[in-house]
């Protein structure tokens, strides 16, 4: 978990995608009662960045990660791992957290991480990644007696003692309160802008994602239905606000592009076209008292999405 310097950072960045899915298809079970997880899903997440995962329940999220992680086979389709073909190799260079983590109830969290330490050559990481999860203090009690927040600890701990290049986190706030959403937020912006590690995020909490993510897929059917950085999603999904003294007619000059709401009408529109909106109003004898962008969060840009997708 060494810092890379911003050279070594942008080179990382050309060298391509950390990872890169390629019409990758998936369906369970078989006859009429199959299911349809993943429909020649394409994305490619970027090297050095935190890129979240969203999608409702069923969206192919979970298959996806299965894939990742080798536990499921896709139909067809293809998947490349910093730069080489998903297989045994190209996973080592991975850590993962998949769905709630399993430990070994009578062994401590330093003997988890030693057993994988042990495994991979970086027994020297054991006690600063105990510290940067922050169970240094309860390192030698039994699994046991941890709490769910605490084992959610230790399972990142387990996916970076490896050293990793990428690391694949599903769900890593789940049981954490308050002060250790704010952490583990801190901790994944550490790993991808300092130490340079790529992380992707499967997360439910779109607060969260909206946080601490560069970018975003949002998937829906096992299609992708929106992909985009952070600010460029809310940026489109945004719209211009207007408070009128006459909404009633402003409405009618507008021929139907604005709605009303809050007081006033929202329209969807270009920026290049507001001045010209603008200039059209006040000449048509309509005053303005406000005007102003209105970007949404990402809930509603994923409500959005997801229901488009749907309909």
């Amino acid at each position: 978990m060494r810092g890379r310097s911003d050279g070594a950072q942008t080179a990382a960045r050309e060298a391509g995608p950390a990872l890169d899915i390629v019409a990758v298809h998936k369906r369970y079970g078989t006859g009429p009662s199959r299911v349809l997880a993943l429909d020649d899903l394409s994305l490619a997440v970027p090297r050095g960045a935190i890129y979240g995962l969203l999608g409702p329940n069923g969206a192919g999220k979970s298959t996806l990660l299965r894939i990742i992680a080798g536990l499921v086979r896709p139909d067809r389709g293809s998947i490349r791992i910093l730069g080489a073909p998903a297989g045994p190799a190209a996973r080592r260079r991975l850590g993962m957290l998949i769905e709630a983590p399993a430990f070994y109830p009578f062994l401590t969290a330093r003997d988890h991480l030693d057993m994988l330490a042990r495994a991979s050559g970086t027994m020297a990481l054991v006690e600063p990644v105990l510290a940067r999860i922050g169970l240094a203090m309860a390192a030698d009690k039994s699994v046991s007696g941890f709490s769910l927040g605490m084992k959610q600890r230790l399972g990142i701990g387990c996916a970076l003692v490896g050293q990793p290049e990428m690391i694949v986190l599903d769900e890593p706030t789940n049981g954490l309160d308050p002060d250790g959403i704010l952490e583990m937020r801190s901790l994944m912006r550490e790993l991808a802008h300092r130490d340079g590690l790529t992380v992707l995020l499967s997360s439910h909490l779109l607060d969260e994602v909206e946080r601490v993510c560069d970018r975003v897929a949002i998937l829906s059917h096992g299609r992708l239905a929106a992909e985009g950085a952070v600010t460029e999603l809310l940026d489109r999904e945004g719209r211009f606000f207007l408070r009128v003294d006459t909404p009633e007619r402003a409405l009618a000059e507008l021929r139907g592009l604005a709605e009303p709401g809050d007081d006033g009408i929202y329209l969807r529109i270009d920026r290049d076209r507001v001045p010209h909106l603008i200039r059209s109003l006040v000449g048509a004898g309509i005053g303005i008292h406000e005007a102003k962008w209105v970007k949404p969060d990402l809930e509603s840009v994923f409500l959005s999405q997801t229901r488009e997708d749907r309909a």
